[in-house]
C-alpha cells in the first residue's frame, strides 16, 4: 500500500504561481510512476502530468505544457507540481496518483490522494 497526501493548494490570481506537493508513505515510493490529475466541477478527471519512477522522463497535457513542471525527490518520497502563469481554467481539485507505468489514463493508477483545491481568480 502507498498513502499519498497532497498539499499546497489555495487561491491565487490569474498569472500567479503555486507549488503542489504529494507526500508518500508506505511501500517504496521510487517503485512507482507518479501523476497529477485534476477535476473541475461537473467535469471528468483529466490528466495533467506524470513523472517516471526515477524522474528520467515526464509527460504533460497540452493545456499545461510550458506552464507546469513536475518533479520528484525520492529521498523525501515527494512529488511536486510547480504551476506558473495560472489561468482561471486551471481551477480544480488536484490529485496525485501512483502506478506502475507512466500513463495519462486514471485507470493505470492504483493509489490516489485525497486532493487539494486550486482556485484561480480572474
Amino acid at each position: 500500500q502507498v498513502q499519498l497526501v497532497e498539499s499546497g493548494g489555495g487561491l491565487v490570481q490569474a498569472g500567479g504561481s503555486l507549488r503542489l506537493s504529494c507526500a508518500a508513505s508506505g511501500r517504496t515510493f521510487s517503485s512507482y510512476a507518479t501523476g497529477w490529475f485534476r477535476q473541475a466541477p461537473g467535469k471528468e478527471r483529466e490528466f495533467v502530468a506524470v513523472i517516471s519512477r526515477i524522474g528520467s522522463s515526464t509527460l504533460y497535457a497540452d493545456s499545461v505544457k510550458g506552464r507546469f513542471t513536475i518533479s520528484r525527490d525520492n529521498a523525501k518520497s515527494t512529488v511536486y507540481l510547480q504551476m506558473n502563469s495560472l489561468k482561471p481554467e486551471d481551477t480544480a481539485v488536484y490529485y496525485c496518483a501512483a502506478g506502475s507505468a507512466s500513463s495519462g489514463s486514471p485507470a493505470s493508477y492504483n493509489y490516489w490522494g485525497q486532493g487539494t483545491q486550486v482556485t484561480v481568480s480572474s
